[in-house]
């Protein structure tokens, strides 16, 4: 029986966690649940899954029987808590993923940006306190799959990008996008603001981020493909030349059960498979640096470190859910991040508390900065 607690319950990947709950019940036992502001669905979900706590940014003025609140800081380092499964969006997951993996914890990480901001801080707890992060975000996954049983040396990580819904678009037009079609994602099916990121490959930076800190590899070492089926999440190539890739529909089903059951791979009939009796090809294509601005300009802060990966994160935040509501243009998303990570004064040594203020502060300027681009 697997005791968890699942951040970000109402969002899709919480709600694909509990999916594989409900298809293994009798292995699991929800210890917690906790949202951002969809106190009705949590409500249900509590009502289903009968968890002992629960949270939310408005919490509802009664609970189920039995049922009792508890900030995700704390849920996610209950003594009674053998997994958590952190699926939540930006800096809020930071206190938790690291509050688990100093209780010891199997962390499977679904957000991205805790590593982001400080994968060296994670993956120092990670290691002095016994702790396991379990990748769930599709690339990183796919190389945590390909490097089992492997212990060889590590020549090159190859992480693959879609390209996004903007691949062949003029680049003169990209100024003109709208939010809807910019959630016109061809592949996947995801939240709002990871599909902007995709679209503008922010996301794929931050996944050459998170790789660079769950697997130890040298930036030099970690290259960026664009593969539009999204068939192959992610290869890895060793010494010898021989390149392991991790291939399946583009769905976050696999991925999620992965890290759940961890050794383990137990058959779910509701996770798609691939049709390799069916006609279809595997193309691969060089990253075009002139119509993804941000990838480079992620990776340079990733690349400096100290509290500029945390800056990052929160700007881009920002100018993505200004975006979403009309208020900036499409490329504005870069004008607003690069000129936050300009004016930032970076730390190279931060503590945590140094990195939750540069967050802080980058949002902030994030949206005063938006606010003199807005259309």
């Amino acid at each position: 029986m697997r005791r968890i607690v699942i951040l970000g319950s109402t969002g899709s990947i919480g709600r694909q966690t509990l999916d594989v709950v409900r298809t293994f019940r009798s292995e699991f036992e929800v210890v917690g649940l906790a949202a951002g502001d969809n106190t009705g669905l949590l409500l249900q979900q509590a009502a289903e899954f009968n968890p002992r706590y629960v949270w939310c940014n408005n919490p509802p003025d009664a609970l189920p029987p039995g049922v009792a609140l508890l900030p995700m800081d704390e849920m996610a380092a209950l003594p009674e808590v053998d997994q958590v499964m952190v699926a939540l969006m930006g800096a809020v997951g930071l206190r938790p993923t690291l509050n688990a993996l100093r209780a010891g914890k199997q962390v499977a990480l679904s957000n991205k940006e805790p590593v982001v901001m400080a994968g060296q801080a994670l993956k120092a707890a990670e290691r002095k306190h016994g702790a396991a992060i379990l990748p769930v975000d599709s690339e990183p996954s796919a190389i945590w799959q390909c490097l089992r049983g492997e212990d060889n040396h590590i020549r090159r990580l190859l992480i693959t990008a879609s390209g996004g819904p903007f691949r062949r678009t003029p680049l003169d037009e990209l100024a003109s996008v709208t939010p809807a079609q910019a959630l016109q994602h061809p592949t996947w099916r995801m939240g709002k603001k990871i599909t902007i990121d995709s679209a503008t490959l922010m996301n794929k930076a931050f996944e050459v981020i998170e790789s660079h800190w769950l697997f130890s590899v040298p930036w030099d070492d970690i290259a960026v493909v664009v593969h539009p089926q999204s068939t192959i999440h992610s290869m890895v190539e060793f010494d010898d030349g021989s390149v392991k890739a991790q291939m399946g529909p583009p769905s976050m089903r696999l991925p999620i059960q992965y890290a759940l059951f961890y050794p383990q791979r137990l058959p779910n009939a509701d996770i798609p498979r691939l049709d390799i009796g069916a006609a279809w090809s595997l193309d691969f294509e060089p990253l075009q640096p002139e119509r993804y601005p941000c990838f480079d300009l992620a990776i340079a802060a990733g690349r400096a470190g100290g509290t500029a990966p945390a800056a990052l994160s929160a700007a881009d935040e920002v100018a993505v859910a200004v975006f979403l509501k009309g208020g900036i243009g499409f490329t504005d998303i870069y004008r607003v991040v690069a000129k936050v990570l300009n004016e930032l004064q970076n730390q190279t040594a931060p503590d945590l508390d140094a990195i939750l203020e540069a967050d802080h502060w980058a949002s902030a300027r994030a949206g005063e900065i938006a606010a003199t681009l807005a259309r």
